[in-house]
C-alpha cells in the first residue's frame, strides 16, 4: 500500500509541474495565448509575448530600461483593467470570428491576472506607440505582452 501512495504522489507532482505555467512555461503559454491576436488601432499590430529581467519594482524608468527605449521617451501609464474592456467585451453585432477573438483576449487577460502581480500598461512614444502590458512573475521577473499602435 505505501508503494501506491508514493506513485500517486509522484503523479500528482508531475501533473502539477506540467500544468503549472510558472518558470519556463510562462513564455510558452504566453506564446500560445497570443498566437493570432492583433491590437487594432490605426494600424493592426501583432500581440507578442514579452519576457524581461528581474526587477525589484515596476516603474516607468524600469520599463524604459528593459525595453531599451530612449531615456526620457514619453511614457503613459494606464491601469490594466482599463486596457482590456474594448478587447474582451462582446458586442451585439459581433459574428462568430469576432466573438472568438474577444474570448481569446479574455483568456489572455485571465492568464496574466493569475500569473503576474503588479500588472500595468505602458504606452511608450508619441503617435507610433510601443505598448507593454506587464507584471512581475513569482521571481520578480518582468513578463507580459507587447504590441504597437498608431494613435493620432
Amino acid at each position: 500500500m505505501p508503494r501506491k501512495r508514493k506513485k500517486l504522489r509522484g503523479k500528482k507532482t508531475n501533473q502539477l509541474l506540467t500544468t503549472n505555467p510558472s518558470e519556463n512555461k510562462l513564455p510558452e503559454r504566453l506564446k500560445n495565448l497570443t498566437k493570432g491576436l492583433f491590437y487594432i488601432s490605426e494600424t493592426d499590430a501583432e500581440i507578442l509575448p514579452f519576457i524581461g529581467d528581474k526587477t525589484p519594482c515596476l516603474t516607468q524608468a524600469e520599463i524604459l530600461r528593459q525595453t531599451k527605449s530612449a531615456v526620457g521617451a514619453p511614457v503613459a501609464e494606464i491601469t490594466f483593467t482599463d486596457f482590456f474592456p474594448s478587447l474582451t467585451e462582446i458586442q451585439d453585432w459581433y459574428g462568430e470570428e469576432e466573438k472568438e477573438i474577444a474570448q481569446k483576449f479574455s483568456r489572455l487577460k485571465e492568464f496574466l491576472e493569475q500569473n503576474l502581480k503588479d500588472l500595468k500598461v505602458f504606452k511608450i512614444g508619441r503617435i507610433e506607440l510601443d505598448i507593454y502590458v506587464v507584471g512581475l512573475d513569482g521571481e520578480n521577473n518582468l513578463a507580459g505582452i507587447k504590441t504597437k499602435a498608431v494613435e493620432t
